[in-house]
């Protein structure tokens, strides 16, 4: 069985988080406050994942990088340890970052991967279950639904016949987060290079080439905190579970 504490967390944090321009010209998106606390979004993930027993991780920065190593340090103030992997113009993209860090012995045999931008009271324990039991070269979280940031007509000919203002749709979406058997990443710099997405990129070639790739599904609220628009709607109080 695997050991919670043997597990990397893996936060990627190093985009230069566009969509929350102006804000984040000054300082990097997974250290916009959030939540009655004011707390950075970087540290809600930290808490959330120590509270399964997951105690050491990888941040893979990149923009603005040091401002995360100032707050975070070590993460002894966490009680967690805390190494960085500071991205570079040979490894790019979130495939290429993870691959740096495994190339560097920064990864676990086992890792959970977690967007530094998405914030979910996932259930890590049956998360890493799945993973084990399944015998999975991956699991990736899916949310069974995911609501339409605009509205949704249909159309005959050219008469609108409905008009749905930002529907829930009922499809598998993609969270953010995922387990990772990192041996799967030896091969993988001959085939997709050092610049390659995880979602786009390592879980459809992993899906192409017969690898175990398990979905997770998750129906619990979550939040993609990628823009200004998603940050101004989200719900403080949901989010205090996360706290530290």
């Amino acid at each position: 069985m695997l050991s919670i504490s043997s597990v990397t967390g893996v936060i990627l944090a190093g985009g230069e988080g566009s969509r929350f321009k102006p804000y984040t010209d000054i300082i990097p998106k997974p250290m916009i406050p959030i939540g009655h606390e004011e707390r950075p979004i970087l540290e809600y993930i930290v808490c959330w994942l120590k509270k399964f027993g997951v105690s050491r991780f990888v941040f893979l920065v990149g923009y603005k990088w040091k401002q995360i190593k100032n707050y975070f340090g070590n993460g002894s103030r966490h009680g967690v340890e805390i190494v960085y992997s500071i991205d570079d113009e040979v490894y790019r993209g979130t495939g290429g970052a993870v691959l740096k860090a495994f190339k560097h012995g920064l990864l676990s045999n086992v890792v959970l991967i977690w967007y530094g931008d998405i914030l979910a009271p996932i259930n890590v324990y049956d998360l890493l279950s799945m993973h084990v039991t399944e015998n999975s070269d991956a699991v990736v979280v899916l949310a069974d639904k995911y609501k339409v940031p605009v509205g949704v007509a249909s159309v005959n000919g050219d008469r609108i016949v409905r008009l749905e203002e930002k529907p829930w749709l009922n499809i598998y979406v993609t969270t953010g987060v995922l387990t990772l058997s990192t041996p799967i990443l030896k091969e993988v710099e001959g085939l997709l290079g050092t610049v390659f997405d995880i979602m786009s990129d390592l879980i459809p070639w992993m899906i192409s080439k017969g690898f175990n790739v398990k979905a997770y599904l998750y129906r619990d609220v979550w939040y993609d905190v990628g823009s200004l628009e998603k940050y101004r709607k989200m719900d403080l109080e949901a989010i205090e579970r996360l706290q530290c």
